[in-house]
């Protein structure tokens, strides 16, 4: 290819509304081009990477047996209510694009397929002898983020491969779990990208065993936490960790203690030399339920101590069982449309009562109350006292009733580990680029997608579902791989593996030799770039960095004695180098393997 017929458009400046380095630098170098809020084109560039990726991508679903098709992106409404998941998709802040055709049937297009897979699932599997099979896709895919920003990372419209497994039982689920960790772990190895599996929560998808792929980058949405030596790693959302002690409260007697105006830990324990690890502090919540109805939640947390919301709301779902649409902090306003008397906000206990919900309007008119444990675990400790301006100095759980307790708590860096206590945490940023979930019969059992078993009876199938973001993971390549000049691709997945700069095009001699370098190479299955453009040598050189072409061999003067330099991108050193010598360096740092040209 020449650069010339490339349609190369590069920018000098970043544009304003990028807000991360890989995503200025996609812009900037021609990549990509914005359309519209979270909707972007691919250039000639970037598809060339993308076809990379899924090349690999789809070396390692076969390798593993997995069978490629193509689901339809648009779905019925019918099949996401047979889930039982169309509303919470659809309603409030759902992120499924829906629509309605013209005879006023409901659609959607699909932000992911486990409805239209086991749908297909139940009309075509029906014997155990047809398992296990393994069904994956590379496609579209459409989701409508309330806030679209870091360009293909978080955009409404973006390119994934998922696969979905179908099993006669749990333990065949386990085997191809444990395949499908192994063959996304040579896929990002394979796309010279820095990745670590971290235990994580399931979300929507629903699920028991769940693992995220992570992409280590100080630009990464997401805080994982890492054990010093690597047998731990987890998302926030699900990692367990070990609290630092709470300091003993001192010995006296229990005590009402006024507190004018201390409405917040920090206030409370300047007030009365507290530390806030001797305080239980109350959060109230309400949640909104798929049923329809609205619980109150009443939550205990040792003072120093952050909320972790996925894990209450998961509690939440199991208990109350009814998934959570939504979880609020509840307010004075809430209090007045619901008819009921003000509550004595920075003074709450863990005892509050019931009776201050009688008469609720749309609220169910009892608490339902969960403790952390590591408040579960104080015996002794500050708590509010139900009354304004009042707080309970020496309380104890014994005096206050029993309330059901499990870990509801933000592990953070410097807890312990679990797993081996004398180490601690330490925080990193990760950019999400896969996720495998083990299903089990979440959506076999809602569906009913059965099997017949050899023994002859019907028992509905066992399934996972493995997503990778295909251009969430190109542009989390370029964020990992990056200098002040610009990209710097991974030989395995860049648009081009070489690109030969011939600094003057006036210059036969250097034309010339250009051209025979050129051609040498991809006659040898090395895919090249020629840029023969009559620009400045400078701009082809900063051109050449921004676009990160792994190799770059530079045509200049030394073309009449019939040397080039070599330049190779990820050091910027440049060595000069007969045109033999070169070519053959070329041939020993691209393996044949790597030798396919789009």
């Amino acid at each position: 290819m020449r650069v010339s017929r490339l349609m190369l458009v590069t920018l000098r400046d970043v544009p304003a509304d990028a807000e991360i380095a890989s995503q200025q630098l996609l812009i900037r170098g021609g990549y990509i081009r914005r359309v519209g809020s979270g909707i972007y084109a691919y250039l000639p560039l970037m598809w060339r990477v993308l076809q990379r990726v899924m090349r690999i991508v789809r070396e390692e679903m076969n390798q593993i047996g997995a069978l490629e098709t193509l689901l339809p992106q648009l779905q019925p409404a019918e099949l996401w209510e047979k889930s039982g998941r169309w509303q919470g998709y659809t309603a409030g802040e759902g992120i499924m694009f829906h629509l309605e055709d013209r005879q006023e049937r409901s659609l959607g297009l699909g932000p992911t397929h486990e409805e239209v897979i086991t749908e297909l699932a139940s009309d075509l599997l029906k014997s155990y002898r047809q398992l296990p099979v393994t069904l994956y896709q590379i496609q579209s895919k459409f989701r409508d983020e309330i806030r679209p920003r870091f360009g293909l990372m978080r955009s409404r419209e973006f390119i994934m491969k998922d696969a979905y497994s179908f099993h006669g039982d749990e333990g065949d689920l386990a085997s191809m779990y444990t395949q499908m960790e192994r063959a996304y772990t040579q896929v990002f190895q394979r796309c010279g990208l820095t990745a670590v599996g971290v235990d994580a929560d399931s979300g929507a998808i629903g699920g028991a065993a769940s693992q995220e792929f992570m992409v280590t980058a100080d630009a990464g949405e997401d805080l994982i936490l890492i054990s010093p030596d690597g047998d731990y790693a987890a998302n926030q959302e699900k990692a367990v960790s070990i609290a630092p002690p709470a300091l003993p409260l001192p010995s006296g007697k229990s005590q009402v203690i006024a507190t004018p105006g201390q409405l917040t830990i920090d206030a409370l324990c300047s007030a009365h030399a507290l530390d806030p690890s001797q305080v239980v502090k109350v959060l109230l919540l309400l949640a909104k339920l798929e049923s329809g109805d609205e619980q109150p939640v009443l939550v205990c947390l040792r003072g120093d101590q952050e909320l972790n919301e996925v894990k209450l709301v998961n509690a939440l779902t199991k208990q109350l069982d009814s998934p959570v649409l939504d979880l609020n902090p509840i307010n004075a306003e809430q209090l007045k449309y619901q008819g009921l008397e003000p509550f004595p906000f920075g003074s709450i206990g863990p005892d509050l009562s019931d009776h201050l919900l009688a008469g609720a309007r749309s609220w169910r008119n009892t608490f339902y109350k969960l403790a952390d444990t590591t408040a579960a675990e104080l015996d002794r400790f500050v708590c509010g006292a139900n009354t304004s301006d009042e707080h309970r100095w020496g309380c104890n759980w014994s005096d206050l009733g029993a309330i059901p307790t499990m870990d509801l708590r933000n592990a953070r860096a410097g807890d312990h580990c679990v797993h081996r206590p004398e180490q601690s945490l330490e925080e990193r940023r990760g950019i999400e680029v896969g996720h495998i979930f083990q299903l089990g019969r979440k959506y076999s059992q809602s569906m009913g997608a059965q099997i017949t078993t050899n023994e002859g009876k019907q028992e509905h199938l066992w399934m996972g579902c493995y997503g990778i973001g295909i251009s969430r993971l190109a542009q989390a390549a370029v964020e990992q791989h990056h200098d002040d000049a610009g990209m710097i691709w991974p030989l395995s997945i860049a648009p081009f593996q070489v690109i030969v700069v011939v600094a003057n095009i006036q210059d036969e001699v250097q034309m010339a030799l250009g051209e025979e370098i050129y051609n040498e190479l991809r006659a040898s299955g090395i895919d090249a770039l020629l840029d023969d453009r009559g620009e400045r040598a400078g701009v082809k050189f900063k051109d050449a960095d921004l676009i990160g072409i792994p190799w770059r061999v530079v045509v200049g003067r030394a073309a009449a004695e019939g040397n080039v330099e070599l330049v190779q991108r990820s050091k910027r050193d440049a060595n000069v180098l007969s045109k033999a010598d070169a070519i053959s360096s070329l041939f020993k740092a691209i393996p044949t393997e790597l030798r396919v040209q789009l």
